[in-house]
């Protein structure tokens, strides 16, 4: 097995008012190169701040993250994150095309590698031939489809999702989820996600770390045996997906016996 991500014991605490407030304590696991790893919890328990920390946006008042061999102290090569609100986080005013190109710049790149790598991405998530359009003319589905383009164009080998599909309809989530197992699969990334739809959580994973408690610990690790590859229809109406299902929701809503 070779680690993809290292989680050693990490901690985090905030002092606001004198007053200290322990976020997440102890937090340790590691992801598998090229798995699908959910990280689910209540509300408000820390999972985004879990997640700075593993982009480097934040450092842990305790413990180590390594990433690809390396312990972080700011954003780590070879990382691409996709956020919940696309409407954030692309550029109205470039078009579809120039919002992907947007962290090709931090690459040494030739003109004819970066109209390779934009073309390749919006093909992976079924757009070519909207390059000129602008982010506001798409639906928000598609918005969310050059959102992971633009991940993609950087060729990263860790793929970080913050609740990416929450922003649009059932309908469209279910494609949008189908199409980041196709991009893992196609580019072997390793992707991380933080989601409170458990189902999705379940559908899209190799593994679910489940956060509960104040402060946060890992209280549960599931693996996700239902095979590839998976179907919207078959994979969610297995014996198999209802059992993962439910012992998910009695972690998260802290209902599992010790």
């Amino acid at each position: 097995m070779t680690v993809a991500i290292h989680i050693d014991d990490v901690s985090m605490q905030y002092v606001t008012n004198k007053v200290t407030n322990q976020v997440l304590q102890g937090i340790s696991y590691e992801v598998e190169q090229h798995h699908f790893v959910s990280i689910v919890g209540p509300s408000g328990v820390g999972k985004t701040t879990l997640l700075r920390l593993l982009t480097g946006l934040m450092q842990p008042t305790g413990g180590r993250i390594v990433v690809d061999g390396k312990a972080i102290d700011g954003p780590p090569e070879g990382l691409a994150v996709v956020l919940q609100d696309y409407t954030r986080s692309l550029m109205p005013w470039l078009t579809v095309e120039k919002n992907i190109a947007l962290p090709l710049g931090r690459q040494k790149l030739s003109k004819a590698e970066r109209k390779t790598r934009i073309a390749s991405s919006l093909e992976e998530v079924g757009l070519t031939g909207n390059e000129k359009k602008y982010p506001w003319q798409l639906s928000g589905g598609m918005q969310q489809r050059v959102s992971i383009a633009r991940a993609l164009a950087t060729r990263p080998s860790i793929l970080v999702m913050d609740e990416p599909f929450a922003s649009v309809d059932a309908q469209t989530r279910f494609g949008l989820e189908d199409l980041v197992l196709k991009v893992r699969d196609d580019f072997g990334i390793t992707t991380l996600m933080v989601t409170h739809d458990i189902d999705e959580a379940v559908y899209l994973s190799d593994e679910i770390i489940v956060l509960h408690g104040k402060p946060a610990m890992v209280t549960d690790r599931i693996e996700v045996d239902l095979g590839f590859p998976r179907s919207q229809v078959a994979t969610r109406n297995t014996a198999r997906f209802a059992e993962l299902r439910t012992r998910v929701y009695e972690q998260v809503q802290g209902l599992a016996q010790a």
